[in-house]
């Protein structure tokens, strides 16, 4: 397999490697560790793969559906079924939303009664993320965010220990990567989670569903200006009017993000467009 998106860069490779005498064929994708991996370097194939074997599964439920109860089939499903569409989820994440979609609908058609499988890889992103950013696991220091930089004091200064950097997104399947979703995720749930730095990983296990729960679905995250919202809405949160919030806002960006100097009147009109719409 080459490793390009060009289609010339294998057609340049094709029938030129060899072994023991024998022209190596070339692939399109291969698998390593149960997970597909293409020339691209995207999981498109292993999501195709695994909504196939998914269909198969669920054919062969519904021919025994009839001697089970419904406790029956609900455990069936999940022992044998559901693993199939979670195996590796932080790492296809980022696939094209199209073959994401096609999961989604066929575990919300199978199952409608059971979590959706978009809260259940954010939920797995968060227990990840504590594990590196809280416990700091030696295994997953690789995962680690940077911290969040601070200037100088502000409301959301006590947060900083936990708060991290988020990537910039310049593209719609980059803020579905682990990197970028997971960060945005975990400022958000940190900042409705005071306590995280001394929760145990169960106890963030079960605090991140409930936050989830109560976030839409799909949960799409356009951008840092929307990230910084929430935190900026949980820092100014001491009674002051709706006036004062709007003009100190660049000023609470240029701390957060003072490289960004060029964006501040950006984010500004952003702000109160989004503030008068309500």
């Amino acid at each position: 397999m080459v490793i390009s998106r060009s289609p010339a860069a294998s057609q340049a490779v094709s029938g030129r490697l060899c072994f023991g005498g024998k022209t190596l064929p070339l692939q399109d994708h291969i698998k390593i560790l149960g997970m597909s991996v293409d020339r691209g370097l995207s999981f498109d194939h292993h999501v195709a793969a695994a909504v196939h074997q998914v269909s198969l599964r669920v054919s062969v439920l519904r021919r025994v559906a009839g001697s089970l109860d419904s406790r029956g089939i609900l455990t069936l499903y999940k022992a044998q079924i559901r693993p199939c569409m979670e195996y590796g989820a932080l790492s296809w994440m980022s696939s094209a939303a199209t073959y994401l979609q096609r999961l989604d609908a066929e575990d919300q058609h199978s199952s409608p009664g059971v979590t959706s499988l978009e809260h259940r890889r954010d939920v797995s992103a968060l227990v990840v993320c504590n594990k590196v950013q809280v416990q700091e696991v030696p295994h997953l220091s690789s995962l680690r965010f940077p911290p969040r930089a601070v200037q100088r004091w502000s409301r959301t200064t006590p947060l900083s220990d936990v708060l991290v950097k988020v990537p910039l997104s310049h593209s719609s399947q980059h803020q579905r990567t682990y990197t970028a979703r997971t960060s945005r995720l975990w400022n958000m749930f940190a900042s409705a989670t005071p306590d995280v730095q001394n929760m145990s990983t169960h106890q963030v296990k079960m605090a991140a569903r409930r936050w989830r729960e109560t976030q839409t679905s799909p949960l799409v995250m356009l951008s840092h200006v929307s990230q910084d919202k929430t935190l900026y809405e949980s820092a100014t949160k001491t009674g002051g009017s709706r006036s004062t919030t709007i003009s100190t806002w660049a000023d609470w960006r240029q701390q957060q993000h003072p490289s960004s100097a060029r964006k501040w009147e950006l984010d500004r009109v952003l702000w109160n467009t989004t503030v008068n719409k309500f």
